[in-house]
């Protein structure tokens, strides 16, 4: 549970739920969870350490947990990410046509966040301060791992 001041609903709290799972397991921590009718249709979390995969990021990981989904579903679709989605995540984001985006924070990293709004995604962003606190941690405790998910 989440021990941040800030009210944190409970698709975000999944999110942050997921990318604890993913530190516990020793791998990076970051959670999504993709969101349609009030409903989570897919979870996720970074699981590139655990799986050996190049990328198993956790909206990837959400997306692919989701299965197939008519076109529709995306386009009514929200993703909550614990951190800034990446240029990968992104890509699949503009992809699949999903159209709004909530952002645990973008502190520790940012990602395309200028080209999903460019693109007409909204993108909201909480700067919450549990998902700030394990990022900063992490990636304090695990630089090299840090920098290859980031492609550094």
């Amino acid at each position: 549970m989440s021990t941040s001041n800030q009210p944190v609903d409970q698709f975000m709290q999944a999110a942050i739920d997921e990318a604890q799972k993913g530190r516990d397991e020793g791998g990076i921590p970051i959670g999504s969870v993709l969101v349609h009718d009030g409903k989570i249709i897919g979870r996720g979390h970074n699981r590139r350490v655990q799986q050996g995969s190049a990328i198993l990021h956790g909206e990837m990981d959400a997306l692919e947990n989701a299965g197939r989904q008519p076109a529709r579903v995306y386009a009514q679709a929200t993703l909550y990410t614990t951190l800034s989605p990446c240029p990968m995540c992104s890509g699949a984001i503009l992809l699949y046509g999903i159209k709004q985006v909530i952002v645990g924070e973008n502190q520790t990293f940012m990602g395309e966040e200028d080209l999903l709004t460019a693109r007409g995604v909204e993108v909201h962003v909480l700067q919450n301060d549990v998902c700030v606190q394990m990022m900063s941690d992490f990636i304090e405790e695990q630089p090299t791992l840090w920098n290859e998910d980031i492609g550094v």
